[in-house]
């Protein structure tokens, strides 16, 4: 039988065998403010809306909306994911935005919307229009603000399209997590099970994806602005981004307040195309990072930094995939893990050379560029089979 010819790259000549990123710094005192601030700003307003939806609900339908509510979250969290596979996002920043989205936007829209009813009643007018008119303005701008937030204060974690529609996934799906627990829950205190099951199969089911779908305009638009150099698309493209995000959420609440047969007709002419039309768009967004990855790696390739079979492999998914694997037989989890590691710095490389062809890299990119091809040389030495 043939054997299996495995993954070899070879170590750059000249590159020193030790070569390791510089010590980390510490975290300034300002940056450890920040996240405290915001661990409490999340605690407090998730605490706040457990309260007020608790008190639509009860305790039984809280519990009930909660278990239900759980159910389409990782589907739709696993399909973000998905689709960031050259540059995973940091595992801390992606629950960041969930929560946000969960606790910071669902507040601050429960208390909006709640007294733009309010106002609206009072001065004699129809509330359902909250909804359409009031509600799609403060819950996008809500869901939007975790993304905008991401991309002041980790901008180097913000590459672009791909990485603008996985943060607002994240937010848009953590604010109809909480939404569906309050429908839910409140669905049980006025209509019993059976109203239950069909927000259930309405919301979780056939439309878990519109919320996420909606915020993704936002974050196109945010992630178009941190690749460009030209100021007026700087503003123009999240403010186009945010303004889509309205409309497609505003089209949409005006179909569900249009009887069964609208929300059905809505849902095929709108929301199936409208869902083809962003998978289609994230889809060549992310085969565009690939062509990135292979034109800025192959440098390297050139250099000797990066051998032509590791570029060829990091600009290819199913190649990484093969990668990973041919480490973990080789080499154990531990070889798994630096192959996986390599080709996560590499990607980030890959960006950021992309943002210093545009002229939006940081000052210190070259600095940046250094430490990884060196953290890079010495990932290799942890994946590369020993052989005595």
């Amino acid at each position: 039988m043939a054997q299996e010819v495995p993954y070899q790259p070879r170590r750059p000549a000249g590159v020193p065998a030790d070569a390791v990123l510089p010590a980390p710094r510490r975290p300034r005192v300002r940056s450890v403010l920040l996240w405290i601030g915001l661990g409490v700003l999340l605690l407090g307003c998730g605490l706040l809306s457990l309260l007020l939806i608790t008190t639509e609900t009860g305790f039984l339908g809280l519990v009930t909306g909660l278990v239900l509510a759980a159910v389409p979250v990782f589907p739709v969290v696993a399909t973000f994911l998905w689709l960031d596979r050259y540059e995973a996002e940091p595992p801390a920043l992606l629950a960041l935005t969930f929560a946000w989205g969960a606790a910071v936007a669902t507040f601050g829209a429960l208390v909006v919307n709640t007294a733009s009813n309010a106002a609206i009643k009072a001065a004699g007018g129809d509330v359902s229009t909250t909804a359409v008119f009031v509600a799609p303005f403060v819950e996008e701008a809500m869901k939007g603000s975790a993304v905008l937030l991401i991309l002041l204060v980790r901008r180097r974690e913000f590459d672009g399209v791909v990485d603008g529609i996985v943060y607002a996934g994240m937010a848009g799906i953590g604010f109809a997590f909480v939404e569906n627990v309050l429908y839910l829950g409140r669905t049980l205190s006025e209509s019993g099970g059976t109203g239950v099951v069909f927000v259930f199969v309405l919301r979780c089911l056939v439309s878990p994806f519109a919320h996420p779908l909606f915020t993704a305009a936002t974050g196109v638009g945010l992630g178009i602005a941190a690749t460009t150099r030209n100021p007026l698309l700087k503003v123009f493209a999240p403010v186009a981004g945010y303004a889509t995000a309205v409309v497609l959420h505003g089209a949409w609440n005006l179909s569900a307040a249009s009887g069964f047969a609208g929300f059905a007709t809505a849902y095929v002419l709108f929301q199936l195309p409208v869902f083809a039309a962003v998978a289609t768009l994230a889809l060549y967004a992310r085969r565009r990072e690939g062509r990135l990855v292979a034109r800025h790696l192959a440098v390297y390739g050139g250099t000797g930094w990066l051998t032509p079979a590791e570029v060829s492999m990091l600009a290819s998914l199913p190649a990484r995939r093969d990668a990973r694997h041919w480490a973990g037989r080789t080499g154990g989890p531990a070889a798994r893990r630096a192959m996986r590691d390599f080709q996560e710095l590499a990607s980030e490389l890959a960006f950021l050379r992309e943002r210093m062809a545009h002229g939006t890299a940081p000052g210190d990119a070259r600095q940046q560029e250094y430490s990884m091809l060196a953290s890079l040389s010495s990932l290799r030495g942890a994946f590369l089979p020993r052989w005595t």
